[in-house]
């Protein structure tokens, strides 16, 4: 048996948990934009902008409704298109001011969709990845690590094929190269039944803190130039370009006629995109390229 409450709960209490975390450290609160869509539920949309840390943090909760499923909700049932459904969820961006911080994203969501004569199809989606700019090595084994830690206690398993999910699914085919060092990814979960389903998706939601912040603290007093702010703008044009062309999330998002300015809080505030850009032989952006902006084992 389903239990919608309780996700909802849950949820809304990520959220939250989060949003306390990021005011304590900027000393700044977070703008709380509550919503309702037309057809059915609502949401808050939770924004920072011009922080000392972060340009720009993104928190979003939403519990909506709808008459006909779009599709793109999901690759694994077909048969979903045209039902009613409810979708609920957590989807968070931090973009911070600093290159040597990674961007990072991550978003935990349930899926119910209903006929009258027929039983629910129901799943939990989600998952978190890093997009340095500057990477530090140890940094993306603590993320890594992090993630494997807590997915091992539930089956050991789960790290390396949702890690290969990741790797997969923010992998730019126009570029034909990785969006980050990426993280966890999964879809179409509900195999393990709702209840233990559902407790392994709240853990990977509680993850999120102890895989990010300690990076956030440990680098958010380096000294950067404006060659590095540049580079870091750069960069961020690849985030952009995942998120409009093949981002599953803002695909569904649209077609199920969401709120714009929620679907697109995961847009940097600042971007650029460089002619032919190459980088310099030897240097901390070739670095990138060669070492981390590959498919690779971390821990």
């Amino acid at each position: 048996m389903i239990d919608k409450e309780k996700v909802a709960s849950k949820f809304q209490s990520l959220q939250m948990t989060i949003i306390d975390t990021i005011e304590m450290i900027e000393n700044k609160n977070f703008l709380h934009d509550t919503w309702q869509r037309p057809e059915g539920g609502g949401g808050t949309t939770c924004m920072l902008e011009e922080g000392k840390i972060f340009e720009r943090a993104g928190v979003g909760y939403s519990h909506v409704k709808g008459t006909q499923l779009p599709k793109s909700a999901s690759d694994a049932h077909p048969d979903i298109e045209n039902r009613s459904w409810e979708a609920m969820g957590v989807s968070l961006v931090f973009h911070p001011n600093n290159p040597f911080i990674p961007t990072v994203h991550m978003n935990v969501r349930f899926f119910v969709a209903s006929k009258n004569d027929a039983e629910d199809i129901w799943w939990f989606g989600g998952g978190m990845d890093l997009t340095p700019y500057y990477p530090y090595q140890e940094d993306v084994v603590h993320f890594h690590q992090t993630l494997k830690n807590g997915l091992d206690k539930f089956d050991r398993n789960l790290y390396p094929k949702y890690k290969h999910d990741c790797d997969e699914y923010f992998y730019l085919k126009h570029r034909d190269e990785p969006r980050g060092v990426g993280g966890i990814f999964f879809d179409d979960l509900n195999h393990f039944g709702f209840e233990k389903t559902s407790k392994l998706v709240f853990s990977i939601g509680d993850l999120f803190l102890n895989a990010y912040m300690p990076i956030v603290q440990k680098r958010k007093n380096e000294e950067f130039n404006e060659a590095e702010r540049k580079f870091q703008l750069y960069r961020r044009g690849r985030y952009v370009e995942f998120n409009l062309l093949q981002d599953r999330g803002t695909l569904f998002g649209i077609q199920s006629k969401g709120r714009t300015e929620s679907i697109l809080m995961s847009m940097p505030p600042m971007v650029n995109w460089t002619y032919e850009w190459t980088p310099k032989k030897g240097s901390r952006e070739e670095d990138l390229y060669k070492n981390y902006l590959v498919k690779k084992d971390w821990v």
